[in-house]
């Protein structure tokens, strides 16, 4: 038996049943396409142009650290996928490492989470209403919007509907536009003409200062654009040879997304005309920014096509997004978070259609009070790291506990990710601070919620003591509690009590500390678990 197999689908021989109905049909090319489209949505249409507003032209060196930073996070994430390969992966991991605390809190997280493919089917919304206006008003969905947005969630998800084969073949397809359209955009701006100097005039290259490159990653539109990199690892159950592809695919994905962000961004800063920077970058605003750019260039040809791609780009996002949704669901009911009634997986096309349903559900609750594209993602995006985080945290223990039992290094461990979890933890939390007060106000109690659920569902069945188990996951209620007090005082978006850069460093300290203790508690947790132990 595998060292690395996860006991508790030992212990529940109806998970590891419906563990062995998913078809593992997936190869290099189909994985890293499923993460490049989850990438390349909307983000690509609105994130030059936010970067350019906040940082200038030093957005550059924001996409840049983002980049960077998320293969950090990734090959924390690749080590777990590949390693401990499981259907919806992302959620088990911090179950097994840290207990049934912290996997009821970073479970809910990945339930509201679900709001991101909502976010992304209201974007199609409001480029839609290019078209047909009566979509979109004021910021929010109209009647008719709302509408439209739920036939197109049905329709999303009845693409899901079927086998994980047909999935992949569609996704290429989707993700073959998806890229043609940006790199398009790229090379006919740069035709039409471009200003030299761009890169130092209108106030230099970092004209509201290098710490503005903070704000660009979370004000800015970058981590978001970014973010979704880990989606072939909630496909790794369903891989060939996730070993080898799994982490192959994540790490192309990145760097295939930066590269078009960065060209995309150079577009930008190149060929704005010189009559929109008279008040310099903050004064440059559209609604649309590369189809309202390419009209103003009398590219109209360009500008059509924008139009259709910025339906066409956060489609392909929202049905990988529908996917992933449903991989999580599973996930969460194989946790005991959701009943095993949703855990069920179709015979003939291996997919959990009842999780389908249920996030078809959870996606048109989330458009009703939201509505709009930026009010839902500027939520989502904290509630991303903190699995990202969580990921860290599991990685660090696992690896603690294999070192006690004197475990050989097992086949798929990445070099270095002894020293990346830590840095990989405080960057996460990094990214969460900077996201800033007005959001981590409404996000972190969120995922505070997830504490009271794991009370009100816990069930006294002669496991883990309740003063344990509290024990073993107080390092997240408090890591979030933190962050929250933190937010409040320091200078993004909060009251400035504590300035900076001091807030940042007491960032940076706090999660080391933290994370330092949630190791310490994971392994203790793993040395003690009958669920959660690897065995030998």
């Amino acid at each position: 038996m595998s060292q690395n197999h996860p006991p508790e689908s030992i212990a529940a021989p109806a998970v590891l049943a419906e563990e062995r109905r998913l078809h593992k049909d997936l190869g290099f090319w189909a994985l890293t396409a499923i993460g490049f489209s989850n990438i390349l949505g909307s983000g690509w249409l609105f994130a030059a142009l936010y970067a350019a507003q906040t940082a200038g032209p030093a957005a550059l060196l924001s996409w840049i650290a983002a980049g960077v930073l998320c293969a950090l996070i990734a090959l924390v994430m690749v080590e777990l996928g590949a390693t401990r390969p499981e259907g919806g992966g992302t959620v088990r991991w911090p179950l097994y490492a840290s207990g049934r605390l912290v996997g009821t809190m970073i479970g809910w997280s990945v339930l509201l989470s679900v709001g991101g493919t909502a976010a992304e089917i209201s974007a199609i919304m409001q480029y839609a209403a290019h078209y047909l206006p009566g979509l979109y008003n004021g910021g929010t969905l109209s009647a008719s919007g709302l509408a439209v947005a739920v036939a197109l969630s049905v329709v999303l998800t009845a693409c899901n509907w079927f086998a994980v084969r047909i999935f992949a073949r569609l996704n290429n397809l989707i993700s073959v536009f998806k890229v043609v359209v940006p790199i398009l955009t790229i090379v006919a701006l740069f035709l039409s003409g471009t200003h030299s100097g761009r890169l130092t005039d209108h106030g230099g290259f970092a004209p509201y200062g290098y710490a503005a490159c903070l704000t660009a990653l979370a004000g800015g539109g970058i981590v978001y654009s970014v973010n979704g990199f880990q989606a072939p690892l909630d496909f790794s159950g369903e891989a060939r040879n996730p070993r080898r592809n799994v982490p192959a695919a994540v790490l192309t994905g990145i760097g295939l997304a930066v590269l078009v962000y960065l060209g995309l961004q150079l577009a930008f800063l190149y060929t704005v005309p010189e009559s929109l920077l008279g008040h310099g970058w903050k004064g440059v605003d559209f609604e649309s920014p590369f189809g309202q750019l390419a009209l103003v260039l009398n590219l109209h040809w360009l500008a059509t096509l924008l139009y259709a791609d910025a339906v066409v780009s956060p489609g392909g996002s929202a049905y990988v997004g529908v996917a992933i949704d449903a991989r999580h669901t599973y996930a969460l009911a194989k946790n005991g978070l959701l009943p095993r009634f949703f855990m069920r997986i179709h015979p003939w096309s291996g997919v959990a259609r009842r999780a389908l349903l249920l996030n078809l559900a959870v996606i048109v609750v989330f458009m009703l009070p939201f509505g709009g594209w930026q009010d839902i993602v500027s939520v989502m995006g904290d509630m991303y790291l903190l699995i990202y985080a969580a990921s860290a945290v599991a990685v660090a223990a696992f690896r603690a506990h294999d070192r006690e039992r004197g475990v050989a290094r097992a086949e798929g461990q990445v070099p270095g990710v002894r020293w990346i979890a830590p840095v990989s933890f405080v960057v996460a939390s990094e990214f969460v601070y900077w996201s800033g007060w007005h959001d981590l106000r409404l996000a972190l109690p969120f995922v505070l919620v997830g504490a009271v659920l794991f009370l009100l569902q816990r069930r006294e069945d002669g496991g883990t003591p309740l003063g344990e188990e509290l024990r073993r996951g107080a390092w997240l209620v408090f890591h979030l509690a933190a962050l929250t007090v933190l937010s409040w005082l320091g200078t993004f978006g909060g009251s400035g009590r504590l300035p900076a850069p001091y807030d940042t460093v007491t960032v940076g300290v706090l999660a080391l500390a933290v994370f330092l203790w949630a190791v310490r508690s994971g392994a203790q947790h793993l040395r003690t678990s009958r669920l959660s132990a690897a065995s030998p």
